[in-house]
């Protein structure tokens, strides 16, 4: 954890960009001051946001497809497909997903009404429990980690990262 803070010293992306313009002049690194930026807070908040996950025995991708199943409302039910498209992983592994999920009893399967090859997943009533005390858990957390910045900056924030995102998506 200590070299994750260490990493995230102000001045160290800052200090990257200086020494490749130092090395290369000819080159310019200052997309570094937002990449380098990225990659290093998406590890620090990744190692911030798992311990409540961690301590319920999950995964954060396990908590994806529980917090999927919850926001869909009842009956709290998808596809595996629409689990897929909403976690954006493969239908394989939302199936690893949902086997340790089904074995700690906190989804089940069944058949889909509309297509008997198909199965639903559907969060059981501990399922919904454990989902509602984590998001409770994982939303503090979250506020906790971006009470740094007023909720104007986080906006604009929010706001920088959709329109970068919306970028990547047109040039793939």
């Amino acid at each position: 954890m200590e070299d994750i803070l260490e990493a995230m010293q102000p001045d160290s992306i800052a200090a990257i960009v200086e020494q490749w313009k130092r090395e290369r002049p000819d080159l310019d690194a200052t997309p570094i001051l937002v990449t380098g930026r990225l990659f290093r807070l998406t590890d620090a908040l990744d190692h911030r946001l798992r311990p409540p996950f961690a301590a319920a025995d999950l995964g954060s991708g396990d908590f994806d497809v529980l917090a999927a199943l919850r926001r869909s409302g009842a009956p709290f039910a998808l596809s595996a497909g629409e689990l897929s498209r909403t976690v954006l992983v493969t239908t394989g592994a939302v199936t690893k997903r949902v086997d340790r999920l089904e074995a700690r009893g906190l989804v089940s399967r069944s058949v889909a009404e509309t297509d008997s090859r198909g199965r639903l997943i559907t969060l059981t009533t501990e399922g919904v429990e454990l989902t509602d005390e984590l998001i409770a858990v994982h939303l503090d957390n979250q506020r906790r980690l971006l009470a740094g910045l007023s909720r104007d900056e986080q906006t604009q924030l929010a706001c920088l990262l959709e329109r970068l995102a919306s970028t990547l998506a047109a040039s793939d």
